[in-house]
Protein backbone atom coordinates (compact mmCIF):
# COMPACT_ATOMS: atom_id res chain seq x y z
CA UNK A 1 0.00 0.00 0.00
CA UNK A 2 1.68 3.44 -1.05
CA UNK A 3 1.03 6.12 1.39
CA UNK A 4 0.85 9.81 0.40
CA UNK A 5 0.48 13.42 2.00
CA UNK A 6 -1.05 15.63 0.35
CA UNK A 7 0.32 19.17 -0.02
CA UNK A 8 -1.29 22.15 1.43
CA UNK A 9 -2.99 25.27 -0.34
CA UNK A 10 0.16 27.04 0.01
CA UNK A 11 3.16 24.41 -0.95
CA UNK A 12 1.46 23.52 -3.47
CA UNK A 13 1.95 27.15 -5.35
CA UNK A 14 5.70 26.43 -5.78
CA UNK A 15 5.52 23.11 -7.32
CA UNK A 16 6.72 21.84 -10.71
CA UNK A 17 4.74 19.59 -13.47
CA UNK A 18 6.10 16.37 -12.24
CA UNK A 19 5.74 17.59 -8.43
CA UNK A 20 2.06 17.75 -8.86
CA UNK A 21 1.14 14.72 -10.65
CA UNK A 22 3.26 12.73 -7.85
CA UNK A 23 1.34 14.04 -5.64
CA UNK A 24 -2.47 14.08 -6.77
CA UNK A 25 -2.62 11.86 -9.50
CA UNK A 26 -2.89 8.66 -9.43
CA UNK A 27 -1.68 6.84 -12.81
CA UNK A 28 -0.90 2.74 -12.30
CA UNK A 29 -3.98 1.53 -10.70
CA UNK A 30 -4.83 -1.45 -12.99
CA UNK A 31 -2.12 -3.80 -13.47
CA UNK A 32 -2.84 -7.26 -14.46
CA UNK A 33 -3.19 -10.22 -11.54
CA UNK A 34 -2.77 -7.45 -8.39
CA UNK A 35 -4.34 -4.95 -6.23
CA UNK A 36 -2.98 -1.27 -6.14
CA UNK A 37 -4.14 0.48 -3.28
CA UNK A 38 -3.02 4.15 -2.20
CA UNK A 39 -4.25 5.86 0.85
CA UNK A 40 -4.13 9.11 1.56
CA UNK A 41 -4.34 11.35 4.43
CA UNK A 42 -6.97 13.39 3.41
CA UNK A 43 -9.91 11.95 4.77
CA UNK A 44 -8.45 8.84 5.15
CA UNK A 45 -9.13 7.90 1.63
CA UNK A 46 -8.13 4.61 0.14
CA UNK A 47 -8.09 4.37 -3.65
CA UNK A 48 -7.52 1.26 -5.46
CA UNK A 49 -7.69 -0.72 -8.50
CA UNK A 50 -7.85 -4.56 -9.13
CA UNK A 51 -7.22 -6.31 -12.21
CA UNK A 52 -8.08 -10.49 -11.53
CA UNK A 53 -6.65 -12.64 -14.01
CA UNK A 54 -6.10 -16.47 -13.54
CA UNK A 55 -6.95 -16.30 -9.43
CA UNK A 56 -9.10 -14.70 -7.61
CA UNK A 57 -7.48 -11.46 -5.83
CA UNK A 58 -8.63 -10.88 -2.12
CA UNK A 59 -8.95 -7.20 -0.76
CA UNK A 60 -6.62 -7.40 3.02
CA UNK A 61 -5.84 -5.12 5.66
CA UNK A 62 -2.22 -3.46 5.62
CA UNK A 63 -1.33 -3.68 9.07
CA UNK A 64 1.12 -1.03 9.36
CA UNK A 65 -0.76 1.65 7.35
CA UNK A 66 -4.60 0.48 8.50
CA UNK A 67 -3.71 -1.27 11.59
CA UNK A 68 -7.28 -3.29 11.58
CA UNK A 69 -7.36 -7.19 11.19
CA UNK A 70 -9.15 -6.91 7.99
CA UNK A 71 -9.93 -4.48 5.15
CA UNK A 72 -13.33 -3.21 6.50
CA UNK A 73 -13.55 -3.71 10.11
CA UNK A 74 -13.94 0.10 10.16
CA UNK A 75 -14.35 0.98 6.66
CA UNK A 76 -16.36 1.25 3.76
CA UNK A 77 -16.20 0.40 0.38
CA UNK A 78 -17.49 1.53 -3.32
CA UNK A 79 -16.79 -0.55 -6.20
CA UNK A 80 -16.82 0.09 -9.94
CA UNK A 81 -16.36 -2.41 -12.96
CA UNK A 82 -14.90 -0.85 -15.67
CA UNK A 83 -13.64 -3.77 -17.71
CA UNK A 84 -15.14 -7.04 -18.90
CA UNK A 85 -17.76 -8.77 -16.57
CA UNK A 86 -16.28 -10.15 -13.40
CA UNK A 87 -17.55 -11.02 -9.70
CA UNK A 88 -16.92 -9.66 -6.34
CA UNK A 89 -17.57 -11.59 -2.84
CA UNK A 90 -18.58 -10.11 0.04
CA UNK A 91 -18.87 -12.51 2.75
CA UNK A 92 -21.70 -14.82 1.75
CA UNK A 93 -23.20 -12.94 -1.18
CA UNK A 94 -21.27 -12.86 -4.59
CA UNK A 95 -22.24 -10.57 -7.13
CA UNK A 96 -21.61 -10.54 -11.52
CA UNK A 97 -20.57 -6.88 -12.62
CA UNK A 98 -20.94 -6.12 -15.72
CA UNK A 99 -19.02 -2.63 -17.27
CA UNK A 100 -19.94 0.49 -14.97
CA UNK A 101 -22.37 -1.66 -12.21
CA UNK A 102 -20.97 -1.11 -8.87
CA UNK A 103 -21.44 -3.23 -5.28
CA UNK A 104 -21.44 -0.98 -2.21
CA UNK A 105 -19.84 -2.76 0.72
CA UNK A 106 -20.80 -2.18 4.29
CA UNK A 107 -18.01 -1.69 7.53
CA UNK A 108 -17.32 -5.55 8.99
CA UNK A 109 -17.40 -7.56 5.81
CA UNK A 110 -14.37 -9.88 6.12
CA UNK A 111 -14.24 -11.49 3.11
CA UNK A 112 -13.87 -9.35 -0.30
CA UNK A 113 -12.69 -11.05 -3.38
CA UNK A 114 -12.58 -10.12 -7.02
CA UNK A 115 -12.37 -12.84 -9.99
CA UNK A 116 -12.90 -12.24 -13.83
CA UNK A 117 -15.11 -13.80 -15.82
CA UNK A 118 -13.21 -14.11 -19.01
CA UNK A 119 -9.21 -14.06 -18.47
CA UNK A 120 -9.06 -12.39 -22.60
CA UNK A 121 -11.50 -9.48 -21.08
CA UNK A 122 -10.76 -9.16 -17.33
CA UNK A 123 -12.55 -6.93 -15.05
CA UNK A 124 -11.16 -3.75 -13.93
CA UNK A 125 -12.41 -3.12 -10.78
CA UNK A 126 -11.82 0.64 -9.69
CA UNK A 127 -12.66 1.20 -5.84
CA UNK A 128 -12.32 4.35 -3.45
CA UNK A 129 -13.24 3.35 0.53
CA UNK A 130 -13.26 5.85 3.56
CA UNK A 131 -13.71 5.25 7.77
CA UNK A 132 -17.04 4.41 8.46
CA UNK A 133 -18.97 4.99 11.81
CA UNK A 134 -22.12 3.10 11.26
CA UNK A 135 -22.43 -0.26 9.03
CA UNK A 136 -25.18 -0.53 6.26
CA UNK A 137 -26.13 -3.43 3.72
CA UNK A 138 -23.67 -4.72 1.21
CA UNK A 139 -25.89 -3.06 -2.19
CA UNK A 140 -25.69 -4.12 -5.77
CA UNK A 141 -26.08 -1.02 -8.14
CA UNK A 142 -26.86 -1.88 -11.89
CA UNK A 143 -26.35 0.78 -14.21
CA UNK A 144 -29.08 2.43 -15.81
CA UNK A 145 -31.15 1.68 -13.17
CA UNK A 146 -29.90 4.67 -10.32
CA UNK A 147 -30.45 8.18 -10.35
CA UNK A 148 -29.81 9.85 -13.54
CA UNK A 149 -30.23 13.63 -14.56
CA UNK A 150 -29.47 15.37 -18.00
CA UNK A 151 -27.07 18.48 -17.17
CA UNK A 152 -25.49 20.97 -19.63
CA UNK A 153 -26.52 21.80 -22.87
CA UNK A 154 -24.26 21.13 -26.13
CA UNK A 155 -23.87 25.03 -26.33
CA UNK A 156 -21.30 25.14 -23.47
CA UNK A 157 -19.86 22.10 -24.53
CA UNK A 158 -21.17 20.55 -20.88
CA UNK A 159 -23.33 18.00 -21.85
CA UNK A 160 -23.91 14.95 -19.72
CA UNK A 161 -25.88 12.43 -17.87
CA UNK A 162 -24.94 12.21 -14.33
CA UNK A 163 -25.71 9.02 -12.15
CA UNK A 164 -26.10 8.64 -8.31
CA UNK A 165 -25.40 5.58 -7.57
CA UNK A 166 -24.30 5.21 -3.48
CA UNK A 167 -25.92 8.55 -1.70
CA UNK A 168 -29.00 8.51 0.91
CA UNK A 169 -31.20 8.50 -2.06
CA UNK A 170 -30.19 5.39 -3.77
CA UNK A 171 -27.34 2.84 -1.63
CA UNK A 172 -27.10 3.98 1.67
CA UNK A 173 -23.82 4.94 2.88
CA UNK A 174 -22.18 6.24 5.83
CA UNK A 175 -20.25 8.87 4.31
CA UNK A 176 -18.95 7.91 1.29
CA UNK A 177 -20.83 9.12 -1.80
CA UNK A 178 -20.11 8.00 -5.06
CA UNK A 179 -21.44 7.85 -8.73
CA UNK A 180 -20.71 7.98 -12.51
CA UNK A 181 -21.14 10.97 -15.23
CA UNK A 182 -20.93 10.09 -18.96
CA UNK A 183 -20.55 12.85 -21.39
CA UNK A 184 -22.45 12.97 -24.49
CA UNK A 185 -20.81 13.34 -28.26
CA UNK A 186 -18.92 17.08 -28.75
CA UNK A 187 -18.92 18.36 -25.23
CA UNK A 188 -15.86 17.99 -23.52
CA UNK A 189 -16.26 20.15 -20.26
CA UNK A 190 -17.17 18.34 -16.55
CA UNK A 191 -18.46 20.42 -13.09
CA UNK A 192 -17.88 23.83 -15.34
CA UNK A 193 -18.51 26.58 -13.48
CA UNK A 194 -16.74 24.41 -11.02
CA UNK A 195 -16.91 24.74 -7.20
CA UNK A 196 -15.09 23.47 -4.15
CA UNK A 197 -16.17 21.36 -0.84
CA UNK A 198 -15.03 22.43 2.56
CA UNK A 199 -16.43 19.85 4.29
CA UNK A 200 -15.32 16.86 1.75
CA UNK A 201 -12.76 15.34 -0.21
CA UNK A 202 -13.34 14.50 -3.86
CA UNK A 203 -12.22 11.86 -6.11
CA UNK A 204 -12.17 11.93 -9.81
CA UNK A 205 -11.52 9.02 -11.86
CA UNK A 206 -11.21 9.01 -15.22
CA UNK A 207 -12.42 6.23 -18.29
CA UNK A 208 -13.76 5.71 -21.30
CA UNK A 209 -11.39 8.35 -22.72
CA UNK A 210 -9.88 7.57 -26.42
CA UNK A 211 -6.38 6.28 -26.69
CA UNK A 212 -5.34 9.36 -29.31
CA UNK A 213 -7.27 11.74 -26.17
CA UNK A 214 -6.32 13.12 -22.94
CA UNK A 215 -8.22 14.87 -20.12
CA UNK A 216 -7.51 18.49 -18.93
CA UNK A 217 -8.11 18.09 -14.78
CA UNK A 218 -8.26 21.93 -13.39
CA UNK A 219 -7.13 22.10 -9.62
CA UNK A 220 -6.09 24.72 -7.36
CA UNK A 221 -7.50 28.10 -5.80
CA UNK A 222 -10.02 29.49 -8.05
CA UNK A 223 -7.37 32.91 -8.34
CA UNK A 224 -4.59 30.11 -9.09
CA UNK A 225 -5.33 27.54 -10.96
CA UNK A 226 -3.49 24.18 -12.16
CA UNK A 227 -4.16 21.01 -14.60
CA UNK A 228 -3.28 17.85 -14.60
CA UNK A 229 -3.09 15.79 -18.06
CA UNK A 230 -4.98 12.87 -17.21
CA UNK A 231 -5.32 9.66 -19.50
CA UNK A 232 -7.19 6.90 -20.08
CA UNK A 233 -7.97 4.89 -16.28
CA UNK A 234 -6.83 7.56 -13.87
CA UNK A 235 -7.66 9.08 -11.02
CA UNK A 236 -7.26 12.66 -9.55
CA UNK A 237 -7.47 13.58 -5.61
CA UNK A 238 -8.69 16.89 -5.03
CA UNK A 239 -8.45 18.47 -1.60
CA UNK A 240 -11.73 20.87 -0.41
CA UNK A 241 -9.84 24.38 -0.85
CA UNK A 242 -8.78 23.06 -4.76
CA UNK A 243 -11.71 23.52 -7.45
CA UNK A 244 -11.94 20.35 -9.89
CA UNK A 245 -13.11 20.35 -13.26
CA UNK A 246 -11.76 18.68 -16.66
CA UNK A 247 -11.64 19.76 -20.15
CA UNK A 248 -10.94 16.96 -22.55
CA UNK A 249 -9.90 17.07 -26.49
CA UNK A 250 -12.93 14.44 -27.32
CA UNK A 251 -15.71 12.93 -24.35
CA UNK A 252 -15.41 10.71 -22.12
CA UNK A 253 -16.88 9.30 -18.54
CA UNK A 254 -15.81 9.77 -15.04
CA UNK A 255 -16.87 8.56 -11.65
CA UNK A 256 -16.84 10.82 -8.98
CA UNK A 257 -16.59 9.91 -4.84
CA UNK A 258 -16.53 11.89 -1.84
CA UNK A 259 -16.10 11.64 1.41
CA UNK A 260 -16.38 13.61 4.74
CA UNK A 261 -18.31 15.72 6.86
CA UNK A 262 -21.63 15.24 5.06
CA UNK A 263 -23.41 13.63 2.41
CA UNK A 264 -25.16 16.64 0.81
CA UNK A 265 -24.85 16.24 -2.95
CA UNK A 266 -25.64 20.13 -3.11
CA UNK A 267 -23.29 21.22 -0.25
CA UNK A 268 -20.46 23.11 -2.25
CA UNK A 269 -19.27 26.88 -2.68
CA UNK A 270 -19.44 27.68 -6.24
CA UNK A 271 -16.85 29.18 -8.18
CA UNK A 272 -17.81 32.06 -10.91
CA UNK A 273 -15.97 31.52 -14.35
CA UNK A 274 -15.15 35.28 -14.24
CA UNK A 275 -12.73 35.01 -11.06
CA UNK A 276 -10.44 31.83 -12.43
CA UNK A 277 -7.37 32.71 -12.40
Amino acid sequence: MEVRYTPDVISYKTMKTEDIRKAFLMEDLFQEGKIQTIYFDLDRAIVGGAVPMKRPLFLESSKKEMAADFFAQRREIGVFNVGGKGKVVADKDEFVLGFRDAVYIGRGTKEIGFSSIDLHKPANFYFVSYPAHSSYPTTFIKFGETFSAKLGNQREANQRTLNRYIHPGGAKSAQLVMGLTELDEGSIWNTMPSHTHQRRTEIYFYFNVDQNAVVFHIMGQPSETRHIVVRDKQAVISPSWSIHSGGGTKNYSFIWAMGGENQEFEDMDDVDVSVLR
